[in-house]
């Protein structure tokens, strides 16, 4: 009996053993470094412009998709979640940049409410990669990540800084390259770059203004100052790297708005959020009115109840998600009489639209020891990239909406 109990014993502790991930081995091999960089509002048809030498380059060594589809709704947090989790928006909780949660009700989520983006509950349906990577032993960087400010298990990232605008793009550069600089046993074996002087030039002045095209040629500079610096360090050939963006751009014109409230009286409902994707939450004894309003035909927007939208968008389930929705046609943007004269300048640029608009459509592109050279592949969901990181990064992926086989046409051969 007393052999049996030790053997049992042992068996246990084996079992604990195998199932401990906080801390790799010294002798496992660490990864290749992984550096995602996400260029928010990068249109896939910028590339074409001829204003991007570096990063052209870069896609013409590498590989790269002919494009990246976003995930429905084509808005910067929804998006930029889905691919460091995997998870549509719909699954991720991240559902809009603006949003409302009745098990949250001391707090409305918006990009400008510095609380509520650094407020766990809001991510906790997902589990960015930086978490995953850290529970199994690898050390990340998160440099602006949305979601990045949001500490997991009361962690956060091994490197990670709270956001501010005021932070340069050649500042962010130089903070990811002082990384890695650390020794081989603490720098980070993922690495992130938020850039998003595109998608805020985007908004002010357009996708096809002078100012934007402009704005290309300071961005690519900042790429070749990254990539000068991985050279100078004899990283170029031994780092993985990722270059995505979040969603395209559309013109816009305050010649095409809608006015909400010449449609639907304030006494009806409630608006979670103006924009292209609108958000509407009928006030008590007003449905069926506000229903038979909203669901009516109108020539430049389409309007259904949350769980009646089109299944190729993945979206309707989730509680955050308002129970009316109203889309606005190419173009065009839902607002009010008083927001449109609050929010000046008007924005002539503006996402949010159906996700298979090709003015939504996303860049990737890859280059590294991983990767195919001089290739490009048929487009992919932008939740497919998560998968593709994991992979990369040799760690366990968490349960999620990609699909790995639709993107190992980006890796080298064996």
């Amino acid at each position: 009996m007393a052999a049996w109990k030790s053997f049992v014993l042992i068996g246990c502790l084996l079992l604990a053993a195998c199932s401990l991930t906080p801390e790799r081995l010294q002798t496992a091999p660490r990864p290749t470094p992984l550096l995602l960089v996400s260029i928010d509002g990068f249109r896939a048809d910028y590339l074409d412009r001829g204003l991007t030498p570096t990063l052209s380059a870069l896609a013409d060594g590498g590989v790269r998709a002919e494009y990246m589809r976003p995930s429905f709704p084509s808005l910067t947090f929804p998006n930029h979640y889905a691919l460091i989790t995997g998870l549509r928006p719909d699954h991720s909780g991240i559902v809009a940049n603006t949003m409302e949660d009745k098990r949250i009700p001391d707090q409305k989520f918006a990009l400008w409410n510095r609380e509520a983006v650094q407020d766990p509950r809001w991510w906790s349906a997902g589990t960015p990669l930086w978490t995953t990577a850290q529970r199994q032993g690898l050390n990340s960087g998160i440099m602006f990540w949305p979601g990045s400010e949001a500490p997991v298990d009361g962690k956060h990232a091994e490197f990670w800084s709270v956001y501010d605008k005021a932070f340069s793009s050649q500042a962010r550069v130089d903070r990811v390259l002082g990384w890695l600089d650390l020794p081989e046993t603490t720098r980070p074996s993922l690495i992130t770059l938020y850039l998003d002087t595109i998608d805020v030039v985007g908004h002010r002045f357009g996708p096809d203004s002078a100012e934007l095209n402009h704005e290309l040629g300071e961005v690519d500079g900042i790429l070749r100052r990254l990539l000068d610096g991985l050279r100078t360090r004899g990283l170029q050939e031994a780092i993985n790297i990722v270059v995505v963006s979040d969603h395209g751009m559309m013109a816009t014109s305050p010649d095409r708005v809608i006015y909400l409230d010449d449609l639907l009286p304030e006494t009806h409902a409630r608006v979670i959020s103006y924009g292209v994707l609108t958000g509407i939450e009928p006030l008590r004894g007003h449905g069926r009115d506000t229903e038979a309003i909203l669901l009516a035909k109108h020539p430049h927007m389409r309007c259904w109840r949350k769980r009646e939208l089109p299944a190729r968008f993945h979206y309707g389930s989730n509680r955050r998600i308002p129970p009316l929705l109203c889309l606005a046609n190419r173009g065009w943007t839902i607002s009010s009489h008083e927001a449109v004269q609050v929010k000046k300048p008007f924005s002539l640029g503006q996402h949010g639209y159906d996700n298979d608009f090709p003015e939504m459509r996303a860049i990737f592109i890859a280059s590294g020891p991983s990767f195919r050279t001089h290739s490009v592949v048929p487009p992919f969901d932008n939740v497919d990239v998560y998968p593709l990181l994991t992979y990369l990064l040799g760690i366990k992926p968490e349960p999620n909406d990609g699909d790995l086989s639709k993107v190992r046409n980006t890796l080298a051969p064996h």
